[in-house]
């Protein structure tokens, strides 16, 4: 049977769902691409589990198998989890029935080194990469592809219109690059977006030291919140917090009184944090 999306599609009697943000990619040099990125630099004597999420009809896990990589493809659909397990040319894959959202990833970890990849829906891409990105034993290497405007932000620097709490979080935990984009004719059928491959490498250690990364976290939300504020009024409406020490901490953190959430980079967020907490003490 030929292993062109359309035509396994076509072949089972189904047509892309909508609700599962299906758009399957077609372009074989970009599947082969994909895989290479997720696999570099891994042992072929031993290689990292990876994990790929959202399979489709398996023209990235084929790709990922050709590669030498050692594979477990998760997908949501019935119809396609019975496509990928009738393929003998995957038959050296793990395929796994399930919802990348409620997906255990501790348990598939295990504890040890791991990679993640995959076409993410756009409907839940997000969500499930911040999954990846802030869980403990996450992926050392993820590579997925996603809407050109999300990795935009996630690459964004500050005082860029693209710019706010996603970049951070994402920059925080790991080395970010764009790898190549895709125009919609790559993909049956064509998204109404170009997408972007992004390529993220866990850091050794965060980005910045923090005393306290959730309140850390919890002023770069706040600075976001209201674009349109300073900083200090976004701090005391999300925050909730009385002018004053609001007002401090920015002078204590070295920075101007009228400044925006979206001037600051990691290390200003990371003296701010570290203001606001002594000032609780």
């Amino acid at each position: 049977m030929e292993d062109h999306p359309r035509a396994l599609l076509s072949a089972y009697g189904l047509t892309p769902k909508k609700r599962f943000g299906q758009n399957f990619l077609i372009d074989g040099e970009a599947t082969h691409r994909i895989a290479r990125l997720a696999l570099d630099g891994a042992s072929s004597d031993a290689p990292l589990p990876i994990l790929e999420i959202g399979a489709g009809t398996g023209a990235l896990t084929r790709a990922l198998l050709d590669e030498g990589g050692d594979v477990t493809a998760l997908e949501i659909d019935d119809p396609l989890v019975a496509i990928l397990r009738g393929r003998a040319d995957l038959a050296a894959a793990t395929i796994l029935h399930g919802d990348a959202m409620t997906f255990d990833y501790a348990a598939f970890a295990a504890g040890r080194r791991w990679r993640a990849t995959g076409n993410l829906p756009y409907n839940v891409g997000t969500p499930v990469l911040m999954r990846l990105v802030e869980m403990r034993g996450g992926p050392e290497t993820i590579v997925a592809m996603l809407q050109r405007d999300v990795v935009d932000r996630l690459i964004a620097k500050p005082g860029t219109p693209a710019y706010g709490s996603l970049s951070i979080a994402v920059q925080y935990a790991m080395h970010v690059e764009r790898a190549f984009t895709l125009g919609p004719r790559a993909f049956f059928p064509p998204p109404k977006v170009d997408s972007t491959v992004v390529r993220l490498v866990r850091r050794d250690a965060p980005a910045v030291a923090t005393r306290d990364e959730a309140l850390f976290m919890q002023v770069v939300r706040a600075a976001f919140a209201y674009r349109r504020k300073t900083l200090a009024n976004s701090l005391m409406l999300a925050l909730v917090l009385p002018r004053e020490p609001v007002a401090r901490a920015i002078a204590d953190a070295g920075l101007e009184p009228e400044i925006r959430g979206e001037q600051l980079d990691l290390a200003a967020f990371a003296r701010l944090a570290d203001a606001l907490a002594a000032g609780r003490l």
